[in-house]
Order: structure tokens, then C-alpha cells, then sequence
């Protein structure tokens, strides 16, 4: 099995640290790791995020070719739906499935880095139908890029969001949602009154359920007049 994982930032710490959980869960399987080649560093905003999406694209674009599966792997899930349009392989997006599979077991809340990503994430929900299952969404002060760069600075501040979803928004699951998150979720738990859902694991146990599954169509409409795209981007779009 190979899989390619699209971080659609431009920071290949981010990608290296979620390849590296990836493996963990999957062993066996050839991991493509693929960065944003332009954007944000983190991604931190509308702005950024639309960004990624492009950067997600152009991606899949150059380092697609193959692959049984792709991974987009950013909690907001940038490009998501215009990759399954032009992909002949299965998409699985990190937050979407974080958000199935915490809403599978009932009500869940999502705590993540930057109060930016509140509203955006609320709307992504609402977007997913899953907004009656939605107890809450947390998101520190520091983002996700600084968490990543030092996560034991806050550390105190994620476990007393993931508490505060459980015992003030009712939630029976908690998301900590973020690649730059990785690995968190297990040192946080023990303080926690209900599971602690990684959200780079959750999409990693999705991908590999899409991945043994018939491949999809892609619905993509040719677009042979763009520019500014790169060559790999370009050719992908205008079709066979």
C-alpha cells in the first residue's frame, strides 16, 4: 500500500513528525511524505487556509502518481474536496475523520490551536451535518505552529480545554485537533475524563480502511486555460 501524505503547510518539521505517526499505525505501507511547496508556514486563517488548498493540489499533482491513497493531512482539510474531484484514488481528510469518527461515539468537542480556527471549524462541522453532535470547540491562544515549536509550554492550557469540554460542554469525546498536535493526545489523556481523540491518528485509521476500498471515479472538468499553475498542476487539470 502507498500513501501519500500532503501537508499543505510549508513547514516539513510538521510533515516529518506526522509521517512518523503514520508509520507507527502503519508499518507496512510506503509513505509518501509531500509539503506545501508555497503558503503559510501554519496555516492560521481563511487566508492561509485557501492558500493550502492550492498548495494541497499542487501537490497531489506532483507526487500522486501511484499512490493507492492520499492523506491530507492538516485539521481544517484544505483542498479536500477538490483533491476527491480529480483523484482516482480514495481522499481522507485529517478533521473530517476526527470529527466521524468522535461522532460515532457520541457528543464530542474539538480543542485546537489558535482562536482563529473556531469559527472556521465550526462552519467545516455544520459542512460535515455533524453540528448536533457538536458539544464544543476550544481553542488555546498560542497556535498550532507555536505548540508544535514548544508543546510543553502548553500543555497545561490543552489539558484544561480538553477538561472544560468534558465537564462544562458535556462532551464524550475529545478531539485535539492539529497535525502540529501529534502526540499530545496520549500525554493529555490521563488528565481527561473522556478519550482523547488525535486527530492525526484518526485520519490515519480512516485512510487505511479507504485505501482497501474499490477506487472512486474522479468528476473532474477539464480546466486548459489556466495560468500561473505549475506544469505538473496544469497538465493533472487539463485532463487525459
Amino acid at each position: 500500500m502507498r500513501i501519500l501524505v500532503i501537508n499543505p503547510n510549508t513547514t516539513e518539521a510538521v510533515t516529518e513528525r506526522v509521517v512518523e505517526h503514520v508509520r507507527r499505525i502503519a508499518p507496512s505501507a510506503t509513505i509518501v511524505p509531500a509539503t506545501g511547496r508555497f503558503g503559510a508556514r501554519y496555516i492560521a486563517s481563511r487566508a492561509s487556509a485557501a492558500i493550502a488548498a492550492h498548495a494541497a493540489l499542487d501537490a497531489y499533482a506532483a507526487f500522486g502518481a501511484e499512490c493507492d491513497a492520499v492523506y491530507l493531512a492538516c485539521f481544517g482539510d484544505p483542498g479536500l474536496l477538490a483533491l476527491r474531484e480529480i483523484a482516482p484514488v480514495p481522499v481522507v481528510g485529517m478533521a473530517e475523520a476526527a470529527c466521524r469518527e468522535a461522532a460515532a461515539a457520541g457528543r464530542f468537542s474539538i480543542v485546537t490551536g489558535g482562536t482563529a480556527w473556531r469559527p472556521m471549524l465550526s462552519e467545516f462541522v455544520t459542512l460535515l451535518g455533524l453540528s448536533d453532535r457538536l458539544a464544543g470547540i476550544r481553542a488555546t491562544n498560542a497556535t498550532g505552529g507555536e505548540i508544535h515549536h514548544d508543546p510543553d509550554a502548553a500543555l497545561a492550557d490543552l489539558v484544561a480545554a480538553c477538561r472544560a469540554c468534558a465537564e462544562a460542554d458535556g462532551a464524550q469525546t475529545v478531539i485535539l485537533g492539529g497535525a502540529g498536535l501529534a502526540g499530545l493526545a496520549e500525554r493529555i489523556q490521563p488528565d481527561v475524563p473522556v478519550p482523547v481523540l488525535c486527530s492525526v491518528e484518526a485520519g490515519t485509521r480512516a485512510v487505511l480502511a479507504a485505501a482497501a476500498l474499490p477506487r472512486p471515479t474522479p468528476s473532474r472538468h477539464p480546466l486548459t486555460d489556466a495560468t500561473g499553475l505549475s506544469p505538473a498542476l496544469a497538465r493533472l487539470l487539463a485532463g487525459p
